[in-house]
């Protein structure tokens, strides 16, 4: 399969395997009492998310454009999808927000044999009940119901399952490997008492317990507005680091002993709505077989112009036909939904 040279997969090989290593210590822990096998794709109609939210605007239509639109969705509901091919939303939830701060959409394409996931930025603009947000406040107003609504509107594309980890899962996870060696990379001084939060490093090495690692991978500035220089983007640099480490040290011979916690981690803290204990270890199954190279990541490509992230139409259009796609057909411009 061909890539675009602009698009050619950026891969963190640890990434891959941190989820791998969680999803292992799943299956040990419920293996002798599931079966394994592939997620049945919900025979969602992807379009009928794009008429919902545009519903405030259907008024301003003729009757005839709301019946070509109605038509045309229908038409694009019953398109072929690929075979073993899944998206699946995985956020991370912080609990003292309410919100989903951490936003990644993965395609597991068994059937061509990749794996594809490309992290949301909290400041993408989207546009719902008429009104301008950012993206990860649809979460607080509908839970991953709206917020998967809202991605799968934009990126013209259905959401299969949705996957949500717990911050306080982050913690126990980084405490069952006891601790994490990580190069800090800025000094961080933060205070939010409005949170409990303080956030208070220097630039360095550091042996980080849970309850450190989750303020470094929040940090975003400092009090007096320093720090990364690009907020949300340094931070997603640092979180894929982080993540390194973690599946660096996942991967160890220190941690065998540590699966039984890890499982117990796993079944507390992950939930993983429409797919079975089976249908996770399949998956995981597929990934180990297709191997790290098969694996990339990317981010949704956009430039930041206060207070939002406007994404890039045409280069998120051409990395949804390269990646996440599930149908056959390529998607057109008209069947995504980004906002200027």
């Amino acid at each position: 399969m061909s890539k675009p040279k602009h698009l050619k997969r950026k891969r963190h090989r640890a990434l891959p395997f941190l989820i791998v290593a969680v999803l292992l210590t799943s299956a040990l822990y419920a293996s002798a009492h599931c079966i394994f096998r592939a997620p049945d794709a919900p025979p969602r109609q992807d379009d009928s998310v794009h008429t919902d939210l545009s519903h405030s605007q259907s008024s301003q239509k003729s009757e005839t454009q709301q019946e070509a639109e109605r038509a045309e969705a229908a038409a694009r509901a019953h398109r072929q999808r690929k075979a073993d091919c899944y998206t699946i939303l995985v956020s991370g939830l912080d609990d003292d927000h309410g919100g989903a701060d951490t936003n990644m959409l993965v395609t597991v394409n068994a059937g061509e044999g990749f794996v594809h996931a490309v992290s949301i930025p909290r400041d993408t603009k989207c546009i719902y009940g008429g009104k301008s947000h950012k993206i990860n406040a649809a979460y607080n107003s509908g839970g991953m119901e709206r917020l998967s609504a809202v991605i799968s509107d934009q990126l013209g594309i259905p959401i299969d399952y949705t996957i949500t980890l717990d911050l306080k899962g982050f913690v126990a996870l980084v405490d069952a490997i006891h601790g994490v060696d990580f190069e800090i990379p800025v000094n961080m001084n933060y205070d939010d008492p409005t949170q409990n939060l303080s956030i208070h490093f220097k630039k360095g090495m550091h042996h980080l317990n849970g309850s450190d690692a989750i303020k470094v991978v929040r940090f975003r500035h400092n009090n007096d507005g320093t720090g990364y220089g690009s907020e949300d983007i340094g931070r997603m640099q640092t979180q894929q680091n982080f993540l390194k480490a973690v599946a660096k040290k996942m991967l160890s011979v220190s941690t065998i002993p540590n699966v039984p916690e890890l499982a117990k981690v796993f079944k507390t803290y992950v939930k993983a709505d429409g797919l079975t204990t089976g249908n996770l270890v399949w998956l995981c199954t597929e990934m180990i077989s297709m191997g790290p190279e098969n694996i990339s990541f990317s981010t949704l490509p956009g430039d930041w112009k206060s207070p939002f992230i406007y994404l890039d139409k045409d280069a998120v259009l051409e990395l949804v036909n390269t990646y996440l796609n599930p149908y056959e057909e390529d998607r057109v411009p008209e069947d995504l939904n980004i906002p200027s």
